[in-house]
């Protein structure tokens, strides 16, 4: 555990824990400076290369008080993981010449054209620049797992 800092007796320092690879020394550099920056209060990381962790880090405080430590198995809700996916196979397609990043969506999805967006380039969905943060139409939970459904709404506006 670090010095606890005189005024408050609270940690002044992030606590890190964990393995990285000597190859991979930067990256720990940089997740330590996000909390010498105090652009973290508390976090982990997870890395692999062909099926081997190379990278797995956590560190910082559970806690806004800073005083209980983040551990291994910390537990925190996750948002937006599956815009690192779908942009990762958009690059992958892009790089196969399989999508073109500049084409119209409507290309690929002509019922996306509906409102005037028949020459929005695919590049604006994934830099979230296609002025279409989600439906304007109110939607149930249940809409969200019926492809048809929100992909019609979506496509509609």
């Amino acid at each position: 555990m670090s010095e606890p800092d005189r005024a408050t007796g609270l940690s002044s320092k992030a606590p890190i824990d964990g393995i990285c690879e000597p190859a991979f020394a930067r990256v720990r550099e940089a997740f330590a400076a996000n909390f010498a920056n105090d652009l973290e209060v508390g976090a982990s990381f997870s890395a692999a290369v062909a099926g081997k962790t190379v990278v797995d880090l956590w560190g910082g405080f559970r806690d806004a008080r800073r005083t209980r430590a983040w551990e291994r198995d910390t537990i925190v809700c996750v948002w937006s993981t599956t815009k690192v996916m779908t942009a990762a196979c958009a690059w992958m397609l892009a790089s196969r010449g399989a999508l073109d990043l500049d084409a119209p969506v409507a290309r690929y999805w002509p019922e996306f054209a509906a409102a005037g967006k028949d020459d929005l380039p695919v590049r604006f969905l994934l830099s979230h620049s296609s002025g279409l943060p989600g439906w304007e139409q109110p939607i149930e939970m249940n809409d969200l797992y019926d492809w048809e459904r929100s992909t019609a709404l979506l496509a509609a506006q």
